[in-house]
């Protein structure tokens, strides 16, 4: 079986797009996802991305390069929207996309996408701070759901934090019931935050829309930023927009890397 592919990236977190309309693959979408994602034996990606359809609402069923399913992504929101755009199957410049964490709004300005990722909810994990202890340092995360499950991590120097020891520590905690994304944000002045990010399911990637929105949302819950805050990461910059009981809009690019095929046959007996 040979299937034709799109590969995409947000800020260098990076998706392989498969068009599946007839929801034939999303049943296999765990297994394929690994298959396909791998870096060595694949084609290499953080995500893949199963683009489908409900009537005249496109829909978006995204799986980290474990093979676990997300909610929703934001990176992938954007690179989905152009997607649409440059095959033709939406006109914009507005469209609505269907993820599990609900019908996100997109905006084409000035060749970026401005997404509407929702209002965010600060009684995941119960709400308020939770500190996690381990291997003698703790560390105080402020938790955040943006449709998936976030921990913001406020540090002095972010390229200082041992992302490959502390991300999955975090992660895993059995403080949050389905694991959590983690962000380790440094405040650089009141428009602008410095982020790592270790995502769940995929770990260290060079950017992630939803923990860019998460960190920004609680930076400004704190005190530390306000207005729209410019969020970087190591893969670019990320332009978050939140005020208090409204939605988080996220704005920045989406890039088309190349288009291919690959026989899913012999990449699957070659295992």
């Amino acid at each position: 079986m040979e299937l034709t592919f799109t590969k995409y990236h947000g800020l260098g977190n990076d998706f392989i797009f498969l068009e599946d309309f007839g929801g034939d693959l999303l049943e296999g979408g765990e297994e394929l996802a690994r298959l396909l994602c791998h870096r060595h034996f694949g084609i290499g990606a953080d995500g893949l991305v199963l683009v489908g359809r409900d009537g005249e609402l496109f829909v978006m069923h995204i799986f980290n390069a474990d093979g676990t399913e997300a909610e929703i992504c934001g990176n992938a929101v954007r690179c989905m929207a152009d997607y649409l755009l440059s095959r033709g199957l939406a006109a914009g410049p507005e469209l609505s996309i269907r993820t599990l964490a609900g019908v996100k709004e997109v905006q084409v300005v000035n060749n970026l996408y401005r997404v509407d990722m929702g209002e965010p909810d600060f009684s995941f994990a119960g709400g308020g701070t939770i500190a996690i202890s381990a291997s003698g340092q703790e560390w105080i995360c402020h938790p955040v759901s943006m449709g998936n499950p976030h921990a913001v991590v406020f540090v002095d120097q972010v390229d200082k934090v041992n992302l490959a020891m502390w991300g999955p520590t975090l992660e895993t905690s059995s403080v949050w019931p389905q694991k959590a994304n983690v962000e380790f944000v440094e405040v650089v002045d009141p428009g602008r935050i410095k982020v790592r990010v270790w995502e769940r399911g995929a770990g260290p990637t060079l950017a992630c829309g939803t923990g860019a929105c998460a960190a920004a949302v609680v930076s400004a819950r704190q005190g530390f930023t306000r207005g729209p805050v410019q969020v970087s990461l190591p893969g670019g910059e990320l332009t978050i927009e939140w005020s208090a009981g409204s939605s988080v809009f996220m704005t920045g690019p989406a890039t088309r890397v190349f288009v291919g095929s690959i026989d899913l046959q012999a990449l699957m007996s070659g295992r």
